[in-house]
């Protein structure tokens, strides 16, 4: 796979000012010096989905959701839905990001509505899985992961309609990254069994991205590994400086 993802996922964080002019920075970047080999992917809160889908129209800039119900319409205050996500020309939404499984206590069947949800909108779903500290530990990070496949993706047949974030809990904003062997024998591991479960081709095409605190210091290290594709980005995708440089990187593996 030639293509290298540098997804941003911006969690609970900047203002609306400040998106404001990150996206305007990146939409300067992007017509001058975007490159097709790098998607570049940014995952706002909700608030700032119109202004971030305004740049994408205008560059070559992707843009997804942070979280999606599991209910098509109604009565959900605080909620949104895949139908909603699709109106706005969003094209991608995490699903299982380790603070939504810790937090919000959402379990793998939940995981596995919304992603049928968001399908059913054409919308692409990025399934995070991974491991806690004490589950690596104690020699299971293999056993949590395929599990976490199996339940996730249980009834579903992707083709080029999935993505797939390993993050290790560990690792996510803690300062500590998993090494790039670390991550790319589980990145094999995901591969092997979607080869498995679904076709080789489907498990050559599928990007499958680390989040675990990457940033310009590790990305290049990382994104060498063969099974790695792309990084799913917290802090460091808050500063365009940071951001921009990381997609320089990416152009040039």
């Amino acid at each position: 796979m030639d293509k290298i993802y540098i997804a941003g996922n911006w969690k609970m964080n900047m203002t609306f000012s400040a998106a404001d002019d990150f996206f305007a920075q990146l939409a300067d970047y992007l017509n001058n010096n975007g490159s097709k080999k790098v998607e570049t992917l940014i995952f706002p809160p909700f608030t700032y989905l119109e202004l971030a889908t305004d740049t994408a129209e205008e560059t070559s800039l992707s843009i997804g959701a942070q979280n999606v119900s599991d209910h098509n319409n109604g009565a959900y205050t605080g909620e949104i839905s895949a139908d909603i996500l699709s109106s706005m020309n969003v094209e991608y939404c995490l699903v299982g990001h380790s603070e939504r499984r810790q937090y919000f206590k959402e379990d793998n069947s939940l995981l596995n509505k919304k992603i049928k949800k968001l399908r059913n909108f054409f919308i692409k779903p990025v399934l995070c899985v991974g491991e806690s500290l004490a589950e690596r530990e104690a020699g299971k990070a293999h056993e949590v992961v395929i599990k976490q496949l199996e339940k996730c993706l249980e009834g579903i047949e992707i083709d080029d309609d999935l993505l797939i974030a390993y993050e290790p809990v560990w690792a996510i904003g803690t300062g500590r990254t998993a090494t790039p062997q670390q991550a790319q024998e589980i990145h094999k591991m995901i591969r092997e069994w979607i080869a498995e479960k679904y076709d080789l081709k489907t498990a050559e095409n599928l990007p499958i991205l680390y989040g675990g605190s990457v940033k310009p210091s590790n990305l290049a290290e990382l994104m060498t590994q063969p099974d790695i594709n792309g990084g799913l980005i917290g802090g460091a995708s808050l500063d365009i400086e940071s951001y921009v440089e990381m997609l320089n990187m990416a152009s040039k593996i």
